[in-house]
């Protein structure tokens, strides 16, 4: 739902923009004409914004709820919904202190452009369980450029030799990648045989 101001100053945007009356600008967004000549009849309360603005000013990192506990003990009469209205209203809300980076970020590499099919294929496993609850995984091969699934093998573990005959499967059927992709379980199960294989050069993704 749309304040009511902030529907005012769209059809104040339109006239000006437009140079359109208050009834096509009206017509146009759907809103009332009675609510774009309304004015507020209600209290400003600019003596307790102004009191809220400071104590937020001499105690940063205050949320609503303190200031609002401050307020009445000076004797404001006041709920604390009216306050959180206010704490808005004004600009008060506290920022969340942003988290650090971990730091992995500085080890990573740029990823190469992908310009065109097999430039990079990605590979990696997944896991799921039979309905008797056996477990077993899947190896999935994607072409980073086309999104195709090239190769999606199930087994019950996996060794390197059985990795790489999925991969010299695709090579001769597609041709080589110039690129594989992969995380770092793929290559400790395919103990760098994939990269024997196919002559080509892995970039492991970040975990």
């Amino acid at each position: 739902m749309v304040r009511p101001a902030v529907r005012r100053e769209v059809v104040f945007h339109l006239q000006k923009v437009y140079d359109i009356g208050e009834r096509r600008a009206c017509k146009a967004t759907g809103f009332h004409r009675s609510s774009q000549r309304y004015k507020s009849r209600g209290d400003p309360q600019t003596e307790l914004r102004i009191r809220l603005k400071d104590l937020a000013a001499s105690r940063v990192r205050y949320g609503y709820r303190r200031l609002h506990v401050l307020l009445l003990r000076e004797g404001y009469r006041l709920n604390h919904k009216r306050t959180y209205r206010l704490y808005r209203e004004e600009g008060l809300s506290i920022r969340t202190k942003t988290p650090k980076r971990k730091r992995a970020w500085r080890y990573r590499s740029d990823r190469p452009k992908i310009a065109a099919v097999n430039h990079c294929w990605a590979m990696d496993f997944m896991s799921d369980a039979l309905f008797n609850g056996r477990p077993f995984r899947l190896l999935t091969v994607v072409d980073c450029h086309t999104r195709e699934s090239l190769a999606i093998v199930p087994r019950t573990n996996f060794r390197a030799f059985q990795v790489v005959e999925v991969l010299e499967r695709l090579a001769r059927e597609r041709g080589k990648p110039k690129t594989i992709r992969c995380d770092n379980v793929l290559r400790a199960e395919g103990s760098g045989a994939a990269d024997q294989s196919l002559s080509v050069r892995q970039h492991a993704l970040a975990a």
